[in-house]
């Protein structure tokens, strides 16, 4: 006869059933083919109702641990085939990750995150409040795959009157983040493509590229961008760059270099440029450049651009722009996907660039950012550090170089700055063919960078290496 304690029980009755018997079976203590007592005779028994009982046999029945025979009664399963003990209690899960960061880090010198204060709320409040109350259906109805028409149109008029790009809404195609993005693109030009990557540069593409199976070469990059003899030396079919604002040697690439880039990738069929525009609004002085795809005459450019810099690092929303036919090409093998992006923030960015509130942001940041570079690199003059540093600064994007007069390694230096709370990221580590190389060139990332920070961050900086130079 099954007896239990029904003292200090804090979940419902059936289930505290229910468990000690599941419990009772699994640890053999009630073998399989066991008979188990009626519903009557146990809750008489154990002073419980029959509905009781009956709940907890139905839980198990329902889960195979006893088999009921009409007339016969309730009988223990033959189990033997499942593995383990299920887990009771709380889970405790012990999954190493990896640190963050070894040392707490007080001023970060490479953050590239917008500052929250920045962050038009209370019009993006007022807008998504009116798509709420006015377009409550379409909320609700399943997104196109490239994205919501709206938005794609006022993505479309914005390229149009700020970058010079005529695009159809057609071409555009929107997703939650630019890595989103990559992986459809390996999918319509095909994993047996080799990619060639700028070095130094940005590791997450050949991270998302290396993890669906691409094989990725490299080349270098001089004071024009990348180097187009190196390209030519590779066996890529496609390119990615960033010819705007080269992340993180912080270079331009100028005209010729571009119509360059272009002409080697019209030299074969089946050779694309994949044109990464990420920050290309914040130019200090004078307009952005015209994009390659904006001068591309071969359908050769996938041009891609994110609001991630534009307004902040958590909205997740970026988009891409195919050639023609590979916009068709798009939509034949691929419409099967849903946009990644919710309705909700669609037509909200929708409305805010339509309304004007983009260009206006736009305009503010410019200003507000070119004030800020401006207080930076005058702090670094004046600081401490001003005869053993140079600035290499560039008119584009929201970084720039900090060239560092020392003997000191930049792994070494870095750690050292790391242990007194300082991250300091250096050039050299951005090189993505295994070089490693003393630059002695920091990156200055400013757009949530506080001129105090810098002030202190020098200051420590300066301590250091004339300790080292003392020591030497």
């Amino acid at each position: 006869m099954l007896t239990y304690s029904f003292d200090n029980v804090d979940v419902p009755l059936y289930e505290y059933i229910y468990k000690r018997i599941r419990e009772d079976i699994l640890n053999g203590t009630i073998p399989p083919g066991t008979r188990l007592p009626s519903k009557r005779t146990f809750a008489k028994n154990n002073g419980i109702s029959t509905i009781t009982i009956q709940n907890a046999y139905d839980q198990l029945i329902s889960e195979g641990y006893i088999t009921t025979s009409p007339r016969r009664g309730y009988f223990v399963a033959d189990i033997k085939d499942i593995p383990g003990t299920p887990r009771t209690g709380s889970v405790n899960l012990e999954i190493k990750l990896p640190a963050e960061r070894i040392f707490p880090c007080e001023v970060d010198l490479a953050d590239n995150r917008t500052a929250p204060d920045n962050f038009p709320f209370s019009v993006w409040n007022r807008i998504i409040r009116e798509i709420i109350s006015t377009r409550g259906r379409d909320l609700m109805q399943p997104s196109f795959c490239a994205g919501v028409r709206e938005l794609r149109e006022a993505i479309a008029s914005y390229l149009i009157s700020f970058r010079g790009m005529l695009v159809d809404p057609n071409q555009i195609v929107v997703g939650a983040g630019t890595d989103y993005l990559y992986g459809l693109i390996i999918q319509l030009l095909g994993r047996e493509r080799v990619v060639c990557l700028e070095s130094p540069g940005y590791s997450k593409p050949e991270k998302v590229y290396r993890a669906n199976s691409v094989r990725c070469c490299y080349a270098g990059v001089d004071e024009n961008g990348i180097d187009i003899d190196d390209l030519r030396r590779t066996p890529a079919d496609v390119v990615h760059l960033s010819p705007t604002h080269h992340f993180p040697s912080g270079v331009t690439m100028p005209v010729t270099r571009r119509y360059q880039i272009l002409a080697w990738a019209n030299e074969k069929d089946g050779r694309y440029i994949i044109e990464d525009d990420y920050d290309s609004e914040f130019r200090i002085n004078g307009k952005p450049l015209t994009p390659l795809f904006g001068i591309d005459a071969g359908e050769k450019v996938i041009y891609i651009n994110t609001f991630s810099k534009s307004l902040a690092s958590t909205v997740r929303i970026s988009y891409m722009i195919l050639p023609e036919h590979l916009a068709n090409k798009f939509y034949r093998m691929l419409s099967f996907y849903s946009c990644t992006v919710s309705n909700f923030e669609q037509y909200t960015l929708a409305e805010f660039i339509k309304k004007g509130y983009f260009e206006k942001h736009i305009n503010r940041m410019r200003l507000y950012y070119s004030r800020k570079r401006r207080d930076i690199l005058k702090c670094i003059a004046e600081s401490s550090m001003s005869t053993f540093c140079e600035v290499v600064e560039n008119d584009s994007g929201l970084h720039f170089l900090l060239k560092i007069k020392t003997d000191i390694r930049d792994e070494e230096l870095t750690l050292a700055m790391a242990s007194k709370g300082i991250n300091l990221r250096p050039l050299s580590g951005y090189y993505l063919n295994g070089e490693e190389k003393d630059l002695h060139l920091f990156i200055i990332n400013y757009s949530n960078l506080d001129v105090n920070d810098v002030k202190k961050a020098m200051d420590t900086i300066y301590e250091y290496i004339t300790d080292f130079r003392e020591i030497i």
